[in-house]
């Protein structure tokens, strides 16, 4: 992962399944979640917003490759703190997650 690249930017851990996003969080206490909108399970937008509800202290910025403005916006209505595309430089994502971990 490009992420893992960054000296201050630590991937503790990768979900397929937006069910198993609050139990890593419990685990792992990250200070940011990078979170996709199409996720298999609960979607983006709901488990933004599980993870809102059980982690309020963990940051979620959204990063998909597809979503449109309305999808981007209900991830932002779930407590998204910003939503990117994954086409977008990779310094304006890590900006984004730095940001959000502040």
């Amino acid at each position: 992962m490009l992420l893992d690249l960054r000296p201050d930017v630590q991937v503790v851990a990768a979900v397929e399944n937006g069910n198993d996003v609050v139990q890593l969080c419990h685990d792992h206490n990250p200070d940011v979640v990078v979170m996709d909108y199409r996720l298999p399970g609960l979607d983006g937008v709901q488990a933004t917003a599980v993870l809102r509800d059980e982690c309020p202290h963990i940051a979620v910025v959204c990063l998909t490759a597809s979503a449109n403005l309305t999808e981007m916006d209900a991830l932002k209505e779930a407590g998204a703190v910003a939503c990117l595309t994954k086409d977008e430089p990779l310094d304006d994502i890590v900006a984004a997650i730095r940001n959000a971990a502040r």
